[in-house]
């Protein structure tokens, strides 16, 4: 990994570099392990496709997820640990940030990816599978306090990129949309494709209720949607993904079944296990929120108190066995430092587009770190 890090792209791209937006170091893994996460990602979206995985998730799933708009959602997200046994899935993200920014990014670095042509040919197809005609002619970015979001460098991003590719695009607060006359609208301006930033994933607020009565009407191809969220992202579906005996049952042949099964950090409904078994467990376990984003509300098992325990008992929680992350040793400044290491595969319709990585200290993902944030990854021939 000889190549260096060509700031001038991120700098005429974004103008100023957000501080710990992008870590200064790359990192490597081996075709093996990439080749791995690729045969997970594909297995699930198989399981998600077979009607009784479908049947038994969706009829625990919010209402609105029974609507199916037919189109499957852009850039979902799978992050990987990698440990001695290989990489291990820890959650699906159906609306994850930094498929552009990590694009260019690998740009910067020197990886060759053709990305641009290639996110608006998915956003394309969201259109055509939605079964709209043509092209869209507007497009609208949304979510709550745009200009807050630590990615908003990412929406200015995806709207110069449809504006350029001849698609009128804004970048829209929920609130500011209006449905009427069978329209989506944001001031004088029909939205006919929104692409969803929002992380109320069933789109339960008042704010959001144009945009949710325009998608339940078919009047706007929604991507991602709610539907999408409910059978790949709800935490509590990794139960029965990593369910050998389950995705059997679901269609998958056994060896299949053992490949899916093995390459997902075992994770179990704490509403169906015993509390006082889980309790003693608990230095071994991760215990997420069922539709938690960003690491919020995440408690690493050796570090909760018993406020925490009840907090966690009486909550949709998940708890999932502790895969420790790869650690990258580094020098920052002259000083040496040692970074944790997550692997992000942005994928459309179970194919991987992009590799990422997120580096950080403490206990999950963040963009506080000196030295940490998104890394370019190089694959290396190999098994590790």
């Amino acid at each position: 990994m000889a190549r260096e890090l060509n700031l001038e792209v991120l700098r005429k791209a974004l103008g100023e570099v957000p501080q710990h937006l992008f870590s200064p170091f790359p990192v490597s893994v081996s075709s093996g392990d990439a080749s791995r996460m690729g045969e997970v990602i594909s297995l699930i979206e198989k399981v998600i496709e077979t009607p009784g995985y479908r049947e038994e998730i969706l009829s625990v799933a919010p209402e609105i997820a029974g609507f199916d708009p037919k189109n499957p959602g852009v850039f979902f997200g799978y992050d990987f640990h990698i440990g001695e046994q290989g990489p291990k899935l820890i959650e699906i993200n159906t609306n994850a940030g930094g498929a552009y920014l990590n694009a260019l990014l690998a740009h910067a670095w020197g990886i060759d990816c053709s990305f641009e042509d290639e996110f608006l040919s998915m956003f394309g197809e969201e259109w055509i599978l939605a079964g709209r005609n043509g092209a869209p002619s507007a497009i609208a970015i949304v979510d709550d306090d745009c200009e807050s979001q630590y990615l908003y460098s990412e929406f200015v991003l995806f709207r110069n990129l449809f504006e350029r590719s001849g698609i009128r695009a804004v970048i829209a607060e929920a609130k500011d949309l209006e449905y009427r006359a069978g329209r989506l609208w944001h001031g004088d301006l029909p939205i006919d494709l929104v692409y969803n930033r929002l992380t109320d994933f069933s789109l339960e607020d008042e704010s959001h209720r144009s945009l949710r009565d325009a998608y339940l009407e078919g009047a706007v191809v929604l991507t991602p949607h709610p539907r999408a969220h409910a059978l790949h992202a709800d935490k509590r579906n990794l139960s029965l993904l990593c369910d050998p005996a389950k995705l059997v049952e679901f269609g998958l042949d056994e060896d299949a079944a053992e490949i899916l099964s093995g390459g997902i950090a075992k994770t179990r409904i704490v509403a169906k296990q015993d509390p006082e078994s889980l309790w003693r467990e608990r230095k071994k376990l991760f215990f997420k929120p069922a539709g938690g984003h960003a690491a919020k509300a995440v408690y690493r098992g050796d570090k909760i108190t018993k406020r925490v325990w009840e907090e966690i008992l009486s909550g949709p929680y998940v708890a999932q066995e502790f895969v420790p992350p790869v650690e990258i040793d580094a020098i920052l400044s002259g000083n040496p430092i040692t970074l944790k290491c997550d692997y992000r595969n942005f994928a459309y319709r179970g194919k991987v587009q992009l590799l990422a990585a997120r580096l950080y200290q403490g206990q999950t993902t963040n963009f506080r770190t000196e030295g940490g944030g998104f890394a370019p990854v190089f694959v290396q021939e190999g098994n590790r």
